[in-house]
């Protein structure tokens, strides 16, 4: 029972390190998939030029 006293901070530890990770990974994954949505959209929708106030074309 002593190797298990001695290890299982050191496993908690590592299993709470591991799920952060996971998490922060994850997340990441998500916001590049949600950016390469969103990029695409842009992109197949037609150029127009935006119109800016106080901007006087010649």
């Amino acid at each position: 029972m002593e190797y298990v006293a001695v290890l299982l901070p050191s496993l908690v530890v590592g299993l709470l390190f591991w799920f952060a990770m996971k998490a922060i990974f994850n997340a990441d994954k998500a916001e590049r998939q949600a950016e390469a949505r969103a990029q695409a959209e842009a992109d197949s929708l037609p150029s127009q030029p935006m119109d800016r106030p106080g901007f006087e074309s010649k």
